[in-house]
Parts: structure tokens; sequence; C-alpha cells
């Protein structure tokens, strides 16, 4: 098991993950920003789905996710069909204009993924993947489920305090 510094460590650069994602949004075309983006990842990679489900997924509000849906779905990337099991609610599924807009989302995120990362090998890149992939299932499907937070660790008394 890793020693609680190497914990903290871990926590300071998933923090510097974010200075990541912003680089990330910002190759986004200015007519779909990020919340229409993981709209249309999210129903590239799972498929026709409720809103409430994709709610779920973005592990935002319904009404957030009832903007983005507005926003994908104006511009003709997704279609809202009604649901055979329940007419009162819609499905959501990309459109040949959406799946054509995602293409390009991904094109772009490839390509600024394989600028930024040209220095690393092949095997860094697949250990990176490997590492991340694991990393997210040992937090399950965190999306939909609330957070636990552990129970506070008790300090280390063996340190001994910096000096000044």
């Amino acid at each position: 098991m890793a020693e609680q510094a190497q914990y903290e460590e871990l926590a300071r650069q998933l923090s510097a993950v974010g200075a990541v994602k912003r680089d990330m949004g910002r190759i986004l075309p200015p007519h779909c920003p990020a919340g229409s983006a993981a709209v249309l990842t999210l129903l590239g990679r799972h498929g026709d789905m409720r809103m409430s489900r994709l709610a779920e997924l973005l592990a935002v509000d319904m009404s957030v996710t009832s903007r983005h849906v507005a926003h994908v779905a104006a511009r003709g990337w997704i279609e809202r069909i009604p649901d055979p099991a329940d007419k009162r609610s819609r499905i959501l599924r990309l459109t040949p204009a959406g799946l054509d807009q995602l293409d390009e989302l991904t094109r772009r995120s490839t390509r600024l993924l394989s600028e930024r990362l040209s220095d690393w090998t092949d095997d860094e890149v697949g250990q990176l993947i490997r590492l991340m992939t694991r990393l997210r299932d040992s937090f399950g499907e965190c999306r939909s489920a609330p957070a636990r937070i552990p129970a506070p660790v008790a300090p280390d008394t063996t340190r001994t305090p910096a000096s000044t």
C-alpha cells in the first residue's frame, strides 16, 4: 500500500489534470461548448438514452442537462424520439450531423494529444491509458452514485515538524 505522502502527491497531480482539461476545452469549436461536447460524447459512447440517464452520466441537474440537450438539438446534432415504453418520455439519439460533429471533436482531441505527447513513447502512452483506466475503475460508476468520503486517517505522529 502506498504511503500517505504518495496519496497527497497523487491528489495534487489529479488537481493539475484540470489544466489539461481546460487546454482540451480550448480546442472546441465556438459553436460546441464543453457541455454540448459531453452530450455528444456520451451519446456516442453509450448510444440512445433518456434525458434522465444522460443527467446521471453528466452528473448534473436535469435543468442543466436540458439546456445542453436544447443546444445540441437546435444545431440538429441529436433528435428526440418518443420512448416506445413511455410515450411521455423521449429518447435522445445522435443524428448524422451529430456523428459528424463528434468525429470532428475526436479529431481535434486526438491531434492535441498527439502534439502534446509527441515526446512520449508508445509504451508510455499505453501505460498512461492503462493506469487511468484502472484509476477510473477503482472509483466505479462514480457519476451516478453519491461520493463516499472515507473516514479520516489518523495523523502520522512519527513525522517530525519541518524546520523554519
